[in-house]
């Protein structure tokens, strides 16, 4: 009797401990679920702070634009003032240069009225032979002074314009060989970095594809491995089953046999045979004896099977933790080589548009030879009209040159493009290939999943719910149960980082050919531009033969005449002045172009910002940042208490409770059955994996936290950079304006340029230069000063 009360007694602290190991076990499943309901709840409180965050960055944006229009206006409308100001300025001073010159030719009109009366005189009172002989003598003097004074300058002139052409034809040919020379070191250069670019890209795709490969691999093989723990878990739980099963019959067994008023030990007492019944009762006494030996014998091995079990199981854990370190490994090395790609990437670029910027330059050199060859040309004046058909017909084959190697240029852009874009599509069904068999690997691997049931006669793979209302479901996937497992964390970083390489390729490959768009553009805009600029210098060379050709007929006829020559220093001034204007006016094209190509260089890089902001606002959309209740854990004590205490149970202290189940699992040989021995090594090993699990989140948490305040950082910063940039694109729109204005102001319409010769044109230029630097004022002010101007200029060549 008190071996049958100390055995209901260790039933009993046995059912306690197995009832209060569920309730823990229940109470933590609970207060999963709730973990579980309020990171749901923190992610769509986050989601909808996001969306009221995004709605105060648009209003903030709309606000910024409005402000900067009016802003925009405001400077447009002191530039207006301004420009109106400076006009005003010029129309002053144009006004009393007119003055002055119209006061200078009136003394000079009196002082020739006053000599030619003196001579009149003279000729009257008499002598007029000797006054002829005299005017002759006088007249033969200073055209013999004149001549030689002319003969001895141009002499002069022309042997300082010959220095002047070698210099410049020797400084000439020294740039065109190290420009030549550069361009060939560049060219160079460029090939090597290209070839050396796609060698380092061909050896990160195979050490992308192997590390792939390999990483598929230990992903099959983790599979393999979680299918093999699951059905020896599936095995172990029906090894389980099974060990109750005969538990119970063992006992069923005993209690028949200890029972004194079981049916067995009735039978032989009603007939009145006690001998034979003690003969039949120590048999059956002994086969129950037997029964419960052999019972015993596979409890133990049952036991030992189930030791070997979960030992294999820690190993296959074990192993599985080795093969994520690894594929983390893999990933870190790979990780140097795409920097270094893009690195070398950006290299290339810019030796590109090192190369292109030389290759301008030497466009741009040669142009201007070509000019000093026209001019050369002009300067040597032609003797009759056979050599000006010679200077036309050598000008139209320049002009055709340049046509040839502007088109042969085209012709080079157009197929680097096409290149490009054959580079784009390739890639892009490549992405779309990859997808495709991603799909369809996803598609493969859906049914595989084994889902083993729990029926009443063990496990079954293929068994449904409906079979049996008290059949229980056991999948052995954990990852279905867990929220965030390292193999969904590794298949959406590889996802994330395979969509980030694609989109970065791709965005390269897209500034790539909006560079070459842009150079396109230019090219075409160039090409026009050089055949106006051509057309309107033949126009200003036939109009300055002309001009010269009236200047000769004028001084031969002023030197028969022997009249003063003041005049014609006066139109060398202004020629001269003409000239300056012409290269001042060049100047500021060539300003023009630097601050459009400025401007471009600065759209792009705007636009570039605006897409990486929009990026880095869709990544922020799609992983928001987790805010949550963050109550940082202690060092020295449990995450698991610290939970347990936050959620208000502060009479189990987990770590005391740890060692209880410690004390009890090293003590289970003499005290407990195999099954408590089973029932304590697994709660313990439940309340480790709790504790592991909740310091996982506590780590992800604050990675998550310092992920998110890593991209406000990034945020903010491109965000900056962007404001950086619209001020100085704004500063160079309106340097832009200027150069703009200031050549409005100060250069003529091509086409209107030949005014030598020819009074009507030169009227008309005149007056239609006056009407566009007045084009807001009143029309008989711009006329009046455009006649004025023609008197004030040509008022000596019209006399």
């Amino acid at each position: 009797m008190s071996k049958k009360g100390a055995g209901g007694r260790s039933k009993g602290d046995k059912a306690e401990v197995l009832a209060a190991l569920q309730a823990a076990n229940e109470e933590l499943r609970a207060k999963l679920t709730d973990i579980q309901i309020e990171l749901q709840q923190e992610k769509s409180k986050v989601s909808r702070v996001e969306r009221e965050k995004n709605q105060e960055l648009r209003q903030v944006r709309e606000h910024e634009q409005h402000k900067n229009a009016v802003l925009l206006t405001e400077l447009k409308s002191k530039l207006h003032e301004e420009k109106m100001k400076e006009l005003q300025a010029v129309r002053e001073t144009l006004l009393r240069q007119h003055e002055a010159e119209l006061l200078r030719v009136i003394k000079m009109k009196d002082h020739e009225n006053q000599r030619l009366q003196a001579l009149l005189h003279a000729l009257r009172d008499g002598a007029p032979e000797r006054l002829r002989t005299v005017l002759l003598t006088e007249a033969k003097e200073e055209a013999k002074k004149g001549f030689e004074v002319e003969k001895v300058k141009m002499q002069q002139e022309i042997s300082e314009l010959k220095g002047a052409k070698r210099q410049v034809e020797e400084a000439l040919t020294m740039v065109i060989q190290a420009d030549k020379i550069k361009a060939a070191e560049i060219r160079s250069v460029y090939h090597l970095h290209r070839e050396e670019l796609s060698r380092i890209k061909k050896e990160c795709e195979r050490e992308i594809r192997r590390l792939m490969e390999e990483i598929k691999f230990k992903d099959r093989a983790v599979f393999v491995l979680e299918r093999e723990l699951g059905l020896q878990a599936g095995h172990a739980q029906r090894l389980q089953l099974q060990k109750e099963a005969l538990d119970e019959q063992l006992s069923q067994g005993r209690e028949t046999g200890r029972h004194p008023g079981s049916p067995r030990r009735e039978l032989p007492q009603a007939s009145g045979a006690g001998d034979a019944s003690d003969h039949s009762g120590s048999p059956e006494q002994q086969l129950d004896e037997k029964d419960a030996r052999r019972f015993q014998l596979k409890i133990a091995e049952l036991s030992a099977i189930i030791r070997k079990l979960e030992d294999r199981n820690a190993l296959l854990s074990e192993e599985r933790n080795e093969l994520l370190k690894r594929v983390r490994e893999a990933e870190s090395q790979y990780k140097p080589l795409l920097d270094k790609n893009k690195r070398l990437s950006r290299k290339n670029e810019d030796l590109s548009h090192t190369l292109r910027r030389m290759e301008n330059k030497l466009k741009f050199v040669t142009q201007e030879n070509m000019e000093m060859r026209q001019r050369a040309g002009i300067i040597r004046r032609p003797s009759s009209l056979n050599d000006l058909d010679q200077s036309q017909d050598e000008r139209e084959v320049d002009f055709l040159k340049l046509q040839i190697v502007e088109q042969q240029n085209l012709i080079d852009e157009l197929s680097k493009t096409l290149e490009t874009a054959g580079y784009v599509k390739s890639v892009l069904e490549r992405d779309k290939l990859l997808r495709f068999r991603k799909q369809r690997k996803k598609m493969a691997k859906l049914p595989k999943k084994p889902v083993l049931v729990e029926t009443a006669f063990g496990y079954d793979e293929e068994a449904s719910l409906e079979s049996d209302g008290s059949s229980i479901s056991y999948q052995t996937d954990r990852t279905d149960q867990t929220p965030c497992t390292p193999d969904d964390d590794l298949e959406e970083g590889m996802a994330k980082e395979e969509t980030e390489l694609r989109f970065r390729q791709l965005t390269m490959e897209y500034q790539a050919l909006q560079r070459a768009y842009a150079l396109l553009q230019e090219q075409v805009g160039g090409t026009l531009d050089a055949e106006r600029e051509v057309k309107t210098r033949e126009q200003l060379q036939a109009d300055v033969q002309r001009a010269q050709t009236r200047i000769e007929d004028l001084e031969k006829t002023l030197a028969e005449q022997g009249q003063d020559m003041k005049w014609i220093e006066e139109k060398q001034a202004l020629y001269r002045r003409n000239q300056e204007l012409i290269e001042k006016i060049k100047q500021v094209e060539t300003e023009e172009a630097r601050l459009k190509h400025e401007v471009q260089d600065a759209k792009d890089q705007n636009e570039l910002l605006e897409f990486r902001i929009l990026e880095l606002e869709e990544r922020e959309r799609k992983s928001p940042a987790i805010n949550f209740h963050h109550t940082p854990f202690v060092e020295g004590k449990s995450p698991l208490q610290a939970y347990c205490e936050a959620e208000g149970v502060t009479d189990i202290l987990v770590t005391e409770l740890m060692k209880k189940l410690d004390i009890l699992g090293d003590n289970a040989v003499s005290n407990l059955t195999n099954e408590e021995q089973v029932v304590v090594i697994q709660a313990r090993t439940v309340l480790t994996l709790a504790e592991k699990w909740l310091q996982q989140i506590e780590e992800t948490e604050s990675a998550l936290q310092r992920k998110m305040v890593d991209l406000e950082s990034e945020k903010e910063l491109f965000s900056k950079q962007k404001g950086y940039l619209d001020e100085e694109l704004d500063y160079r729109k309106q340097s832009l304006d200027h150069a703009h204005k200031v050549r409005e102001i100060g250069l003529p319409e091509p086409p209107r340029w030949g005014i030598w010769g020819r009074k009507g044109k030169s009227c008309s230029h005149i007056q239609g230069c006056v009407s566009d630097l007045a084009w807001e004022e009143p029309v008989p002010s711009a006329t009046s000063g455009g006649h004025s101007l023609h008197f004030s200029l040509w008022g000596p060549l019209a006399w």
